[in-house]
């Protein structure tokens, strides 16, 4: 599980930042990318990324201002035209599908795969397959904003492959029952019981990516213990008035959250354009001080989710 950062940028690109996009690669996990926002340019940065386009299962829009959203007709479109044939779902605010529809009709966009659009009406459990779940809220921002819980639900320990050896099971359909946690019965009438010759469950792993926000209870609600906070640090706190009057974050707020909601790492993205060059060391210095493990994520940039232990 890893993090690839697309945009990072706040309101307009720079020569820096893109806009906001995000993927998470779950490549070994289920196979496949999900998405987080689609700022303009984003299918031209996953050009320039290992980030593969046909192998999107998920989009999820945070809110429907311009720079997380602009990119989506052409991202769309394009997967179409680079193979893409497995469905596709939409998770965002209301007004998304309006917009995703109009956009198509107009422009006579033809799909070649199933397009879902599931507009989001109510905080809590999102989305859950055997392998995941996704939890959502509501944030504080000049229009809807949700934030997005990935959580990587715990997987089986690892086989006794020494206790099994010494008990003479040789290796083969048995080892893969047992390992599903089977009840087995060998042919001498003796019964192996899965949970018999597993070890401690491998605990999942939480990622937590949050639209446009101030300071608000629901990032403290999402951010709970999670691995990895993504976090929004528009500004430096000398613009925390700036910050407050546009519904925004300064890179304090972003590590209040992280500290207080006990998340391990703390990454902060959607940097305004006046912190070119070195200048962002000032949002990494301020979050340092209350959280220390805190990044500065960059256009082209990856994060590697750690397993806990």
């Amino acid at each position: 599980m890893e993090l690839y950062f697309l945009g990072t940028g706040a309101g307009m690109p720079s020569k820096q930042r893109n806009v906001t996009s995000i993927a998470l690669n779950l490549l070994d996990e289920r196979g496949t990318y999900w998405l987080f926002d689609c700022g303009e340019g984003t299918q031209q940065q996953i050009m320039n990324s290992p980030v593969k386009l046909g192998r999107t299962e998920m989009l999820f829009i945070t809110h429907l201002h311009g720079d997380h959203l602009y990119g989506l007709p052409g991202l769309l479109t394009s997967r179409s035209y680079l193979g893409g044939d497995t469905p596709l779902t939409l998770f965002g605010p209301p007004g998304l599908k309006r917009f995703v529809d109009t956009a198509l009709e107009v422009s006579g966009a033809h799909l070649t795969y199933a397009l879902k659009i599931v507009e989001i009406v109510e905080e809590g459990l999102l989305f859950e397959d055997e392998t995941f779940k996704v939890e959502t809220a509501r944030l504080e921002h000049r229009i809807e904003s949700f934030g997005f819980r990935v959580i990587e639900k715990d997987q089986p320990g690892k086989l006794m492959l020494d206790k099994l050896t010494a008990l003479g099971i040789p290796a083969g359909p048995i080892y893969g029952k047992l390992k599903q946690g089977q009840t087995v019965q060998l042919e001498d009438g003796s019964t192996l019981h899965g949970a018999d010759f597993l070890g401690a469950p491998i605990p999942g792993r939480i990622v937590v990516i949050l639209g446009d926000t101030r300071y608000c209870s629901g990032a403290q609600l999402l951010a709970r213990d999670a691995d990895v906070l993504v976090h929004e640090a528009t500004f430096a706190m000398d613009k925390q008035e700036l910050a407050y009057s546009f519904d925004h974050a300064t890179s304090t707020d972003a590590a209040r959250i992280a500290q207080e909601a006990g998340a391990n790492a703390l990454i902060m993205t959607h940097i305004s354009s006046r912190y070119q060059g070195d200048a962002v060391l000032e949002l990494l210095q301020e979050a340092q001080h209350h959280h220390s493990n805190s990044h500065i994520a960059r256009d082209f940039w990856s994060f590697e989710v750690p397993r806990k232990g």
